[in-house]
Order: structure tokens, then sequence, then C-alpha cells
């Protein structure tokens, strides 16, 4: 279950009702998912092929559709990051400086757990995510993303736009390594 670290004071907010009421009030959307459902190779495997990520997806189709229904997103997919990962580090280099995107970055975690640090005015605060948490970071949302200590993470995407969404780094991206 998530839990939020809010780096201005060092306050830690734990347990579903705390996170979720402080990421809604900050228009951030927290929810949790139950993950189960999800046995076998599904759980367990971080080397799901095209069939298996088809097979997890389908196991989270009314939840998916209720997120389409109010929030207009129209495609999803499966991401799988761990040590075996070819290019890892590359690949958490993309995410590890402070970027936003054009669609909101939506991601439910089906195993594994990561810190998505967010930068509202003068807030900055981690969201620690894991098995269960549906999280999203509205679309232009200062922020970065990175694994935790695990170095896992399985979990469900869901897009505004077939494309997937691309990071945008700027002039704020200077500033963000002083706030680390």
């Amino acid at each position: 279950m998530a839990h939020v670290v809010i780096r201005n004071n060092q306050k830690e907010l734990i347990g579903q009702e705390a996170v979720s009421d402080y990421l809604n009030q900050r228009g951030l959307i927290y929810q949790f998912w139950d993950t189960d459902r999800i046995k076998g190779r599904l759980k367990d495997s971080y080397h799901l092929d095209a069939n298996e990520q088809k097979e997890l997806l389908n196991s989270y189709e009314p939840e998916i559709q209720a997120l389409r229904s109010t929030q207009g997103y129209i495609t999803e997919d499966v991401i799988v990051l761990s040590p075996e990962t070819p290019n890892l580090e590359t690949i958490l280099a993309k995410f590890d400086r402070e970027h936003h995107h054009t669609d909101d970055e939506v991601r439910f975690i089906v195993d594994g757990s990561g810190v998505f640090t967010i930068c509202q005015e003068q807030t900055i605060f981690d969201v620690v995510v894991g098995p269960g948490d549906l999280f999203v970071v509205p679309a232009f949302t200062r922020h970065w993303f990175t694994l935790t200590d695990e170095r896992k993470i399985k979990c469900i995407r869901i897009f505004k736009d077939s494309s997937g969404w691309v990071a945008i780094y700027d002039q704020a991206d200077n500033k963000a390594e002083g706030r680390r």
C-alpha cells in the first residue's frame, strides 16, 4: 500500500485513507485495487509473453473500463522492469529527472514498487507505490520516478493517446537537481 513522505517537513502519511485524502486534495488520483486475483506466473514472473500480458490486462478489465469511462483513457499495456531487464539503468535514467507529460501518467502496480516524486508549487513529496496501488499523475504535473531498492516493478500503464506519452524536460530540470 502506498505511503507519502512530504519532503518539506518529513511528515509521513500511511494508510489508504490518509494517502488517498492527501493525494486527491492535490488533484492526484489514488485508488487501491485487489491483487489477490493474480496468481502463479502472472504474479511471480518478470518475463511475461504477449498472451500473459493480455491475460493480466483482462484480469483488470472492469477497473480499466471504469477509468476509461470517467477519465477518457483509450489504451493500456503492461511494463515489467527488473534487474534482468536489458539496459535497465538507461531506461530508468529517462525518468529520474524532473519532467512532465502532456498525457496523464497512469500506473497500476501489480508487483514490485517504485517512487514518484511530485513537485507542486513549494511542496515536494514522494509517493511510494506497491502492489494494488493505482496512481495517476495528471498531465503537466512536474515529477520524476525511480524504483525502490527492490529494483523491480510490474504494472499496467493506461493512456489517453494511443502513442503513449513522452517525458518533456525543460529549464526546471536544472532546479530539480537541488531538490533531491
